[in-house]
């Protein structure tokens, strides 16, 4: 008689993410609910607001996050903001950041390229750059007359809305749509993209307990 053999895997350890926001934080939201329904192999060690008055500080309140206000207007340059960001995610051990909605320009370290990604509502490389966020993207979409939209997760650099595209998902532009209506669909597929793109990048750093 033969007997199968059963394997023992050892769990993934989850992939330490900080999440930078500046507005509402419903992607903040989604990625902690995935987190704890053990959807999502990451774990939030740090959430990081631009704005004090963040209505995503309340969210991460309710998810008991670690979260640090860093407000831009405090800070005389891009260079020292940046500063003071990485200086906190740093020291919170988080491997990979996610900017969720964070509108103000982020300088990239040489140690972090390649681990900041970024989530935006259109298809790049169409319909980004400076100034280039929220309504303002959808308005642009529909006078442009494009056929479909959506959104792409790519690795942040040095410029607005640039860098390698980890993922996109598209929907097709209705008659009729409003910036309002085009952005719900559109917000529907970032909450699958996201959490996707940071699974793709939890297996591939092969994030493992040690054994």
């Amino acid at each position: 008689m033969t007997h199968a053999r059963t394997e023992t895997r050892t769990p993934a350890r989850p992939l330490p993410i900080a999440v930078l926001i500046s507005g509402s934080g419903r992607s903040l939201e989604n990625l902690a609910q995935r987190s704890a329904q053990g959807r999502l192999n990451c774990e939030i060690v740090l959430v990081v607001s631009s704005n004090p008055r963040a209505a995503g500080i309340g969210r991460a309140r309710r998810f008991n996050l670690p979260f640090v206000i860093v407000d831009r207007s405090a800070f005389r340059d891009d260079e020292s903001f940046g500063r003071a960001i990485f200086d906190v995610v740093r020291r919170a051990g988080a491997e990979v950041v996610v900017m969720a909605g964070f509108l103000k320009f982020l300088p990239v370290p040489p140690e972090f390229a390649g681990r900041i990604i970024n989530i935006h509502p259109a298809l790049l490389p169409g319909f980004g750059g400076k100034g280039m966020y929220g309504r303002r993207v959808h308005e642009a979409v529909l006078a442009s007359g494009a056929a479909k939209s959506g959104c792409t997760v790519h690795f942040a650099d040095n410029e607005y809305d640039h860098g390698p595209i980890i993922l996109q998902k598209s929907c097709p532009v209705e008659a009729g749509d409003t910036p309002e209506t085009l952005a719900a669909r559109v917000f529907a597929l970032e909450l699958e993209a996201l959490p996707e793109a940071l699974e793709m990048l939890a297996k591939q750093r092969g994030h493992h307990q040690p054994g």
